[in-house]
């Protein structure tokens, strides 16, 4: 059996202590579905919203113990949440704006880490180009509303093939 690739959402869900809800509980379902079975994961897949916080984070913290999912590195659980989303974006099931949004929040959760810091340069790039047509967060500023998109997948193509800084993808 292999774990489904969400695991990495779900993980990163946790370490950022996020409220279980219908993403949670599709996970289980998907993770069933996959052949993995305990009682605490269907009884996860069976939950409704409003999800009941103070008992649900509970049976997370036994579903994951029970799967021997290992979340103790909070960096790189963020850094493989970060690989899913921008593999969801290579793929094209979401727009490239998705992950650099959802990254750039999480970049300033955690007191601009580092590692997530280009994430959020780069949406700021994109989102002032697409207002005003021109940017300034991006140290380059040869990057245009044309150019944009390119450059940001293959920044995400890069990123995904182990190359993590920005100096690699000018």
């Amino acid at each position: 059996m292999e774990i489904i690739k969400s695991t990495a959402e779900i993980l990163a869900f946790k370490v950022l202590n996020r409220d279980i809800d219908k993403i949670w509980v599709d996970w289980a379902v998907d993770m069933l579905a996959a052949g993995f079975d305990t009682d605490n994961l269907r009884i996860l897949a069976g939950e409704t919203e409003p999800i009941n916080q103070f008992y649900a984070q509970d049976l997370a913290e036994k579903i994951l113990l029970e799967l021997n999912l290992n979340y103790s590195e909070k960096e790189q659980v963020i850094k493989n949440y970060a690989l899913f989303l921008i593999e969801k974006s290579l793929n094209k099931n979401i727009n490239n704006l998705k992950p650099l949004e959802v990254l750039k929040d999480i970049c300033a959760e955690l007191d601009y880490a580092d590692y997530l810091y280009d994430f959020y340069l780069l949406y700021h790039a994109k989102d002032e180009l697409l207002d005003m047509g021109i940017q300034w967060y991006w140290n380059k500023n040869h990057l245009t509303r044309d150019s944009i998109d390119e450059f940001i997948n293959t920044y995400f193509r890069n990123y995904f093939n182990g190359i993590e800084t920005a100096a690699d993808v000018e």
